[in-house]
């Protein structure tokens, strides 16, 4: 079914921070040893164990590497700066005083693809930490004025970050987590020193996956660089919502550090939340009728719910029926009531398509951004329109082959029963039974009830 995962990013988000709370909210370590150990990279190994950050049990993701690739903090190279000839580079740690030469590996998006097409990692999670690599090389192309297929990833190609990014992607992927909300990114302030100079906070990569992604940035007091590149390039390839519901409940919480020590915590808190904001909808739409007082009333049983939503409509002449397909699934992950496509003929007689979305006023310019973003539209038509709503709710029923959810409407004391598809869906192919013969089963067990 899918686990709403909310994170919350008051002390900022690293690469090692998303790891270590993804492990602490349950994802199986012996999944992640068995891809970390099938990546074509050499030179490191894993340590996960419990610290204590601001008086809070955390867990630490700490990737170790040899000599050869020991890179410290690669987030750091933004605090502390280094300067490099060919592939021989110069770092400085804490205070400056000592220097260490290493080599690096420059790695291009090409390279780090092959890396990861050749793990044992699932398709899922493959195309999240493809996604996150894609997010940054547009970043960094950005900043140096270079086109992405030249961007070589000095910082972020390197063995720790490969291993934090293909790491979380994992995690997530186990954890069966298809909704992540991000509410907002809390930033520090100040400057930092780089291979560049001395540079602003956030960094031109951070800043360019913000302003590219529509990500939400908070700007605090703290001293010092809060959002990693890393970090930043995770949430914008993961999140699909930056609102929370209104009603929710918290499943299990995970907590993973980060390295550096500031003035905040630096702790990240990640939660599997239990209730999406459409069945919080849902419910507050029905809890009147499951009130004894009312549902015992004769005239209460033809009461309706009214309420608002926003249509918001398109014309789109120059996209194909994948992209449409895509742009679909992303809106209704996103918060989208209800999405679809026609086909109709626009001036001088060229097919088209008409794109219509159904949503709360909430969720209307997370939409709208990725409408823009996916389609080559240059303008969204929207209106409010009420409606109304038959009471509902959704109950869980048994079948000889396992429970299924089901969604019941009440009309004029009568109540009509229509089974989830997903629900359905699952137990099919979980118990290899036809989707048809569960489906009938279903309606006829309960015809008559």
């Amino acid at each position: 079914m899918g686990k709403t995962l909310y994170l919350e990013c008051y002390s900022g988000i690293s690469g090692d921070m998303t790891v270590a709370a993804l492990l602490d909210l349950g994802a199986d370590r012996l999944v992640l040893d068995r891809v970390l150990k099938s990546l074509k990279v050499s030179g490191f190994e894993t340590k996960i164990s419990r610290v204590v950050k601001s008086g809070i049990d955390a867990c630490d993701f700490d990737v170790v590497l040899d000599k050869e690739h020991e890179n410290h903090d690669h987030d750091m190279e933004y605090l502390h700066g280094h300067h490099h000839e060919g592939h021989e580079s110069n770092h400085a740690h804490g205070t400056g005083t000592a220097q260490d030469h290493h080599h690096h590996e420059h790695r291009g998006i090409k390279e780090i693809t092959y890396i990861i097409d050749h793990s044992a990692m699932t398709e899922n999670a493959k195309k999240i930490a493809l996604r996150i690599f894609e997010i940054l090389a547009e970043a960094e192309s950005k900043a140096h004025n270079v086109p992405v297929d030249q961007v070589h990833f000095h910082e972020v190609g390197a063995v720790d970050s490969i291993v934090d990014i293909v790491s979380v992607a994992v995690c997530l992927d186990n954890l069966d987590v298809t909704e992540v909300i991000v509410p907002v990114l809390c930033e520090g302030r100040g400057t930092v020193r780089c291979q560049h100079g001395i540079l602003p906070i956030p960094v031109p990569a951070v800043a360019n996956i913000v302003s590219a992604n529509h990500l939400h940035l908070k700007m605090t007091e703290v001293e010092g660089e809060l959002v990693t590149p890393t970090g930043a390039a995770i949430v914008a390839a993961v999140k699909t919502k930056d609102k929370l519901p209104e009603i929710f409940e918290i499943q299990k919480i995970g907590i993973g550090a980060g390295k550096r020590q500031y003035e905040c915590p630096g702790i990240l808190r990640a939660m599997i939340i239990s209730q999406s904001a459409e069945i919080d909808e849902e419910k507050a739409q029905t809890e009147e009728f499951k009130n004894p007082e009312i549902r015992n009333n004769p005239k209460a049983e033809n009461q309706e719910t009214k309420d608002t939503i926003i249509k918001m409509e398109t014309n789109i002449d120059d996209c194909s029926g994948e992209v449409l397909g895509f742009v679909m699934e992303r809106l209704m992950k996103a918060g989208a009531r209800d999405v679809h496509y026609v086909p109709v003929f626009m001036k001088k007689n060229r097919p088209a398509w008409v794109l219509n979305v159904i949503c709360k006023e909430e969720d209307m310019e997370t939409l709208q951004n990725i409408i823009f973003e996916e389609t080559t539209t240059i303008g969204i038509r929207y209106s409010r329109m009420e409606r109304t709503i038959l009471p509902r709710e959704t109950r869980t029923l048994p079948t000889p082959w396992g429970e299924v959810l089901a969604k019941v409407c009440t009309l004029n004391g009568k109540e009509q029963l229509y089974p989830e598809y997903e629900s359905v869906a699952q137990l099919s192919r979980e118990k290899e039974i036809p989707f048809a013969e569960i489906y009938r089963y279903i309606v006829l067990a309960n015809k008559e009830k």
